[in-house]
């Protein structure tokens, strides 16, 4: 294949966020497509806000020409927005008050950060490694933008509150043991992507990416080539047309050359 745009998810595909490693071959592969005319990109569950420092500086040196953020709810194409999607307050406050009727912390991802219902244990735990600068404050969302949920929940927790995730037309994706993101049932990366493509010009099939996760999964599948990672879960792989070595292996850049885009 011969993208013209390749977006990379960020965690446990360019960056290992146990143990804050990106490694040196993601800026070897990043500098490599550049220097071939592709544009490079991000998509990520992540917000603005919360992407790694590492990453960040790697962004900057390389001018990576597009990012879109929180699962696709906000992107931004040579620094322009190119989608911005807020959700209802409306909905955020009878899902909290629901949450809160089962005891169950819950937070709201915004341009500013991430906004928590309480500093418990649980919330600490599964956030430590995805945000430095999160805080406490229940009524975020009745006077900022949010434009992602979390809640911090168990597997064995979720049909404690599937009945208003449903009733709401809203979709639940698995980042950590203890901890899903919320967002609207339709919403992915894709939708971010497809907006970036669209302001470009272009079509979703001069598109390639590479991703590892379970909110990869409509990206690898609706993309011209999707590429999953050697350590990434079996949904993912199954969703992409190849599965390049893991991130541990410099994966990214091995896959690129194996495919013979760099």
């Amino acid at each position: 294949m011969n993208p013209k745009i390749v977006f990379f998810d960020i965690d446990d595909t360019l960056y290992r966020k146990y143990t804050d490693t990106l490694r040196p071959s993601v800026k070897t592969a990043v500098a490599a497509l550049r220097g071939k005319g592709i544009l490079t990109a991000l998509a990520t569950g992540r917000s603005l806000a919360t992407i790694p420092e590492k990453v960040r500086d790697m962004m900057a040196e390389a001018g990576m020409d597009a990012v879109v953020t929180i699962n696709g709810q906000f992107a931004l194409l040579h620094g322009k927005t190119v989608r911005e999607v807020p959700m209802d307050a409306g909905l955020m406050g009878r899902v909290c008050a629901h949450l809160d009727g089962l005891g169950m912390d819950y937070a709201f991802v915004g341009g500013e950060g991430i906004a928590v219902s309480a500093l418990s244990e649980c919330v600490c735990r599964a956030l430590k490694h995805i945000a430095s600068d999160f805080f406490a404050d229940k009524d975020y969302f009745s006077s900022k933008p949010v434009y992602q949920m979390l809640v911090f929940a168990e597997e064995n927790e979720m049909p404690l509150w599937s009945d208003i995730v449903e009733r709401e037309g809203l979709k639940t994706v698995r980042w950590h043991e203890e901890a899903v993101d919320l967002l609207p049932a339709g919403a992915s990366k894709t939708d971010g992507i497809r907006s970036v493509v669209e302001a470009l010009g272009w079509e979703m099939a001069d598109v390639m990416a590479f991703g590892d996760g379970l909110n990869d999964v409509e990206m690898l599948s609706e993309v011209g080539f999707g590429v999953a990672m050697g350590n990434g879960e079996q949904a993912a792989k199954e969703a992409a047309k190849y599965v390049c070595p893991s991130v541990d292996e410099d994966g990214v850049l091995r896959g690129l050359q194996d495919l013979g885009v760099i």
